[in-house]
């Protein structure tokens, strides 16, 4: 698992959909795109959506710092990078102390389940259901008809 930080609260990803964690970059604004959606970057002439992580985990908004970090990973149908303030590294998470979202809350929608750490819960975040279907058609609008897309970059997930 990666283990990232919003605030004070830590959370974490599944290794296998991440790409690679970077520091933060310029991001252009996206017209038209979903609110979700803070802009998007060009990562060696990909293009790349930036989803506002902050407002999907429910945490205060704030202006972006340089030491905020950009984890690039794999959602359901595109590659995205998440804004976080800090990624953390990797933890090692086992049957032993992974609990299931189920056995937590029932019904949760974003959030696969948890792993008990020395010094407390990470949940850990489902990306396939990161985004909504709605959510995502937006997304693909937004890039199909921003002038960006069309500069020779490749859209990821396209």
């Amino acid at each position: 698992m990666v283990i990232f930080a919003l605030d004070d609260r830590r959370y974490a990803l599944p290794l296998d959909r991440v790409q690679r964690s970077i520091r933060a970059v310029a991001i252009t604004p996206l017209p038209r795109a979903p609110a979700i959606v803070i802009g998007i970057i060009d990562l060696g002439g990909v293009v790349i959506p930036v989803i506002d992580t902050r407002g999907r985990f429910n945490h205060p908004q704030r202006d972006i710092r340089t030491s905020d970090h950009l984890i690039i990973a794999t959602a359901a149908k595109r590659t995205i990078a998440l804004l976080v303030d800090e990624t953390i590294g990797v933890l090692a998470a086992s049957s032993d102390n992974r609990t299931l979202a189920d056995a937590i809350v029932p019904r949760l929608e974003l959030v696969d389940g948890a792993i008990q750490a020395k010094d407390g819960l990470i949940l850990i975040h489902d990306l396939e259901r990161l985004l909504s279907l709605d959510e995502e058609t937006a997304i693909d609008h937004a890039l199909k008809s921003s002038s960006i897309a069309g500069d020779g970059s490749e859209v990821a997930g396209q």
